[in-house]
């Protein structure tokens, strides 16, 4: 089976004819819609809305396989010096349509017969959702030279920090028991049965964000400043605030969603702690066992193992799920393993173009990697239930991104629970559950809390690494209360995830906690429905982006500004928990 993607249904190359001709394709068809947009007339609006979507769709058709295959080629290397040129290349193209797309965006605010114009046109029907945000957003934008020179200065600028932090963190190496290896694969030792492992490999990986935190520092500050500004210029309140906005989501859901978790949090800290005194000692659990593993669960397994584990529990559940995810494991979607310049974490790239997924692990063969595949396997199953929206209804936004995933992850363990006779195995699958639960939980809380304390800083100046680290532990304090031993965190945790170095995407914390609540609750009504439950669920995946989160979420009879619906998916992490408590206690 194969250890690296195939991005050839993309491209063989940046050499190739088939490259060469989209890049000139695209630059032409940059130039044609700088040319439109230059001279919108008054008169026939529905036709010109007409005309302009057109060739933002050719845009989008171009330069999404062009920026995939750059893109997905620098995550596996980040010192692929053709890569990253041509990523480069293709930001500031596209970068010189912020003009013409402030333009139209003042032409569709201005257009008062906008829903008129949507009713008599099929196409433009097709883009109602789209016409309408445009519509709202439109008192947010700027004057177009401004907008134009924001998004040329955002290369030089917050994309450029960004890339840095990517760099740096995947070219480092940790010293660890005399070797020197990279940043991922020492991360990936956390969840090693050996307890001096996971103990020297905190020890390396800490050591290791110290070479590094000057440069990260400045990234992040960078960032934050450059995203502070342009929200003071915009009148578009706070960063929060954007990202709500672009999210379509209302802050009275992310009020509602808070309320619960701040109340449900102890449930989680009583696992740590129990974890510890299964581990041992008493107290708080100490932050290099987090990812311990317990009872069975300790097997290795092979990337085929992980195939076959996949295949056995998502095709009971959806069996054009498990058809995908033999498809990724065959025609080689996924790239498996560490190594150096390759970027940490895991991610997908839903390729609608091609009808494909790329998918990037870091697999080392512990259960967690399972997990993983099944999360970002969830991702390109959403990908496939949008591909056949037209171009421009291909994106949806930050909360619902992670719902598929997240789902994803519970049908495979409460499957795998509900399969486990003996105690052992039970424990094992039970505790790697409640492992990540409590990541989207405690860890996620302390990481929107941090982001929020380092935005407020933005506003007042730079914010050294020694003051990041002490805003790190303060945030991993309140999330993990007396879960933890305080004495022993990780306050380099802003160095090393990428979340936190977008200019674009501010707050890409809370959607996870939302995606592993949303989906609890989905999850319960599927096993209440069964297979009467599947049409519904897919019909809700791809409506994610043609409609705002709340209206997705009453496709499903959810209310999600009601704080009883979030206290009901945590009711059910709570049985978790004390599920595992009454095997701790055993």
């Amino acid at each position: 089976m194969n250890k690296e993607w195939d991005l050839t249904p993309l491209y063989e190359g940046m050499e190739t004819e088939k490259f060469r001709n989209d890049m000139k394709e695209l630059t032409e068809t940059v130039a044609a819609v700088n040319a439109f947009a230059a001279k919108l007339p008054e008169e026939n609006r529905g036709a010109v809305l007409h005309q302009a979507l057109e060739l933002q769709e050719r845009i989008t058709k171009l330069a999404i396989p062009l920026f995939e295959y750059a893109g997905l080629r620098s995550s596996v290397n980040t010192s692929d010096e053709e890569a990253v040129n041509a990523e480069a290349k293709l930001q500031k193209l596209l970068s010189e349509t912020s003009a013409a797309q402030a333009a139209l965006q003042a032409y569709v605010g201005k257009t008062e017969n906008l829903e008129e114009l949507i009713a008599a046109d099929p196409f433009l029907g097709e883009y109602a959702y789209l016409l309408r945000t445009m519509k709202d957003d439109a008192k947010y934008t700027l004057d177009e030279k401004v907008e134009e020179a924001l998004a040329k200065m955002n290369l030089s600028g917050g994309s450029a920090w960004g890339n840095l932090q990517a760099y740096l963190t995947s070219t480092v190496t940790a010293d660890y028991r005399g070797e020197k290896i990279p940043l991922s694969a020492v991360r990936n030792l956390a969840y090693d049965a050996d307890p001096q492992v996971r103990k020297d490999a905190y020890d390396a990986e800490v050591a290791c964000y110290d070479k590094i935190k000057d440069g990260v520092c400045f990234a992040l500050n960078s960032i934050k400043q450059q995203v502070t500004t342009e929200a003071d210029m915009r009148k578009a309140g706070s960063p929060l605030d954007m990202t709500l906005r672009a999210s379509r989501m209302k802050k009275t859901t992310l009020d509602a969603m808070i309320q619960a978790i701040e109340e449900y949090l102890p449930v989680f800290w009583k696992y740590l702690r129990a974890k510890a005194g299964m581990l041992g000692y008493e107290g708080g659990l100490k932050w290099w066992d987090m990812f311990a593993p317990m009872g069975k669960n300790t097997a290795v397994y092979t990337v085929e193992d992980a195939k076959k584990y996949l295949d056995d529990h998502f095709r009971p559940f959806a069996p054009d799920m498990a058809d995908m995810m033999m498809r990724a494991f065959d025609e080689a979607w996924i790239d498996f393993y560490p190594h150096p310049g390759k970027v940490g974490g895991a991610f997908c790239a839903n390729i609608a173009c091609i009808k494909q997924s790329r998918v990037l692990t870091n697999f080392d063969g512990s259960f967690s990697d399972i997990v993983t595949l099944a999360h970002e396997l969830g991702h390109a199953y959403h990908g496939m239930m949008i591909e056949e929206h037209r171009p421009l209804n291909l994106d949806y936004s930050m909360p619902v991104a992670e719902t598929a995933s997240t789902f994803n992850e519970t049908v495979v363990m409460n499957a795998a629970l509900d399969e486990a006779s003996d105690r052992e195995v039970k424990l094992g699958l039970l505790e790697s559950q409640l492992q990540d639960t409590t990541q989207i939980m405690c860890d996620i809380m302390s990481r929107y809390w941090f982001e929020t304390a380092v935005f407020e800083k933005a506003k007042e100046g730079f914010a050294f690494p020694d003051e990041l680290c002490a805003l790190m532990k303060e945030a991993q304090k309140r999330g993990y209360g007396d879960g933890l031993d305080l004495d022993t965190l990780n306050p380099y945790m802003w160095v090393c995830k990428s979340h936190y170095y977008s200019s674009g995407l501010s707050f890409y914390n809370f959607p996870y906690a939302f995606g592993g609540l949303f989906a609890a609750g989905l999850y319960a009504q599927y096993r209440k429905e069964g297979e009467a439950f599947l049409p519904k669920y897919r019909a809700l995946l791809k409506a994610t982006t043609v409609a705002s989160v709340e209206d997705v979420a009453k496709m499903a009879d959810i209310d999600l500004g009601d704080v009883n619906f979030w206290r009901s998916s945590l009711e059910i992490f709570k049985a978790r928990v004390e599920q595992f408590l009454e095997l701790a206690e055993a």
